[in-house]
């Protein structure tokens, strides 16, 4: 954990004039821009407050958040503390020797290996939602002066949040065990919740190169305000767990800086129930705001009374409202409309924990779920958009669906499946967004594969060759350009890499035509 704050250290004086942080008495700090700032520019680096395990974990190692036990008959435990790593190098890190460690070994506190393997534990181990909390307040000690100035008046919700389960659960789990089980009580009740709540509001998603992910603090990162389409994007080195914060477009000098704290592909009436109970905040941001989402239809419905008629929500920022087609007299209620999106997003759910590594199956139900909901859901719905995603990036690349043996039909498919999503993407994901660099990505190589067999046939000459030879091109080097400014330690990244390489070749190829 380290103790360089995003403007200085080795931030660089540069990126520290890119932004700025302004205050209001609707939203606190928030960030802008202090200069016109160009899509792709890195806004501001820094290295984690405080890392640790997600809440609601799973048994993993406490230093490199791999799965734990490594194997069935293989159950390492930390020989100084008895609690759950991989080996002496897990052991000796210092994110675990010199925090919670010492804390286990001196309360002679062990970890309860049979109730962690327990089958029962569906929303995780509850033993080990006290680790990130006590990171925090552990360092809140150590580094006071960052602590002070940037972490202690961090949004907390305490207000909300003391009204639901879940502080009731952190009571037991994590107040009163850091107090009365680990003798920590000169951390007072109170202190320990607003922990909970800090790391709750702020932290950010760490995807780990093997296994679960963990949750990080970024203090000046973590100091923009949500937008359901926002204009940065972040990247999280695996290895130091820096962040990297970059605009995805232009942004004028003083424009605000948004960061999104929601899936982007998911329906408005699902995205602000998210952020309501997460974040503790109802969002009414532009998209939320517009019951067609931007003209994108991502939560419109197909009426089903008539045959022309999209049914939309009379007042998107209200669950409770009418939803109304816009051909016919048709018309139902909220409730009636989140029940369909229920049961249609579980099977969503279902059909997207079929890894690629299962194969075909993992493609075909994905499809089968598209095809069931066709007739209900806008075209562009989010359900769909979100299917269409993972299918661009399985084609060509299952078991029976490898590139070199689709077939011209399933070829086509994945151009169309891409281009339909680049149409959603082009409004809620703007701009050098990792997924619409995956999915140029994506879009490219069949692109050339068409192109080729179709020179081939004799359909087109030279001339048409070259075309949609240049079309993959620009497409290619649109991939590459977002792409590379991921960290080259994430799949991402290194895709970006493989673009580039081959759109040398690409041009190369071109140019000898």
């Amino acid at each position: 954990m380290s103790h360089e704050s995003g403007s200085g250290g080795s931030a660089g004086e540069s990126t520290s004039r890119a932004y700025k942080v302004l205050r209001s008495d609707h939203v606190g700090r928030y960030m802008v821009t202090s200069r016109e700032v160009q899509a792709g520019e890195e806004i501001v680096t820094e290295m984690p407050f405080v890392i640790g395990p997600k809440a609601c974990t799973y048994p993993l190692c406490l230093a490199c958040y791999a799965p734990w036990p490594p194997g069935p008959d293989d159950k390492p435990l930390c020989s100084k503390c008895g609690w759950p790593v991989c080996d002496e190098q897990c052991e000796n890190s210092s994110q675990h020797k010199d925090y919670e460690c010492q804390v286990f070994a001196q309360a002679n506190e062990k970890f309860n290996v049979t109730a962690a393997l327990d089958e029962n534990n569906e929303n995780g181990v509850p033993q080990l939602e006290c680790i990130t909390p006590l990171r925090l307040l552990l360092e809140s000690e150590r580094n006071v002066e960052r602590w002070n100035s940037e972490v202690k008046d961090m949004e907390t919700h305490n207000k909300i949040r003391c009204q639901k389960s879940q502080w009731k659960s952190d009571h037991v789990n994590i107040v009163d065990y850091l107090r009365k089980r680990l003798k920590l009580d000169r951390f007072s009740e109170e202190r320990v919740q607003s922990a909970c709540g800090i790391l709750e509001i702020n932290t950010f998603e760490v995807r780990m190169r093997r296994g679960h992910s963990a949750r990080a603090l970024y203090p000046t990162v973590a100091m923009m305000n949500h937008s359901c389409v926002s204009n940065t994007s972040h990247t999280i080195s695996p290895t130091d767990y820096r962040i990297r914060l970059r605009t995805t477009l232009r942004v004028p000098a003083g424009g605000e800086l948004y960061a999104s704290y929601t899936h982007s592909l998911l329906p408005t009436m699902l995205r602000r129930e998210h952020l309501l109970e997460g974040k503790h905040f109802a969002c009414a941001c532009p998209r939320c705001s517009d019951p067609t989402e931007l003209g994108t239809h991502m939560s419109s419905l197909r009426c089903n009374k008539c045959n022309d008629g999209i049914v939309l929500s009379l007042d998107s920022l209200d669950p409770e409202s009418t939803w109304k087609c816009t051909h016919c007299e048709f018309s139902t209620k909220g409730q009636a409309v989140r029940k369909v999106l229920g049961i249609i997003q579980a099977e969503v759910d279902n059909a997207e924990t079929i890894s690629g590594a299962d194969g075909a199956d993992a493609i075909h139900e994905r499809e089968n779920v598209m095809k069931k909901y066709r007739s209900v859901l806008h075209p562009r719905h989010a359900f769909l958009t979100m299917l269409r995603h993972s299918l661009t990036q399985m084609y060509g690349r299952v078991d029976e669906y490898l590139l070199d043996d689709l077939p011209n039909v399933v070829l086509e498919h994945k151009v169309d499946l891409c281009r339909s999503l680049l149409q959603v993407l082009d409004v809620v994901e703007p701009g050098y967004s990792r997924v619409r660099g995956m999915t140029l990505y994506e879009l490219h190589a069949p692109l050339l594969f068409l192109a080729k067999d179709m020179w081939n046939a004799g359909v087109i000459d030279e001339a048409g060759l070259k075309s949609k030879m240049t079309e993959a091109a620009s497409i290619l080097k649109e991939a590459a350009t977002i792409l590379t400014l991921e960290s080259p330690e994430t799949a991402e990244g290194q895709i970006g890499l493989v673009a580039k390489e081959s759109l040398v070749q690409l041009e190369q190829s071109i140019n000898n035509l």
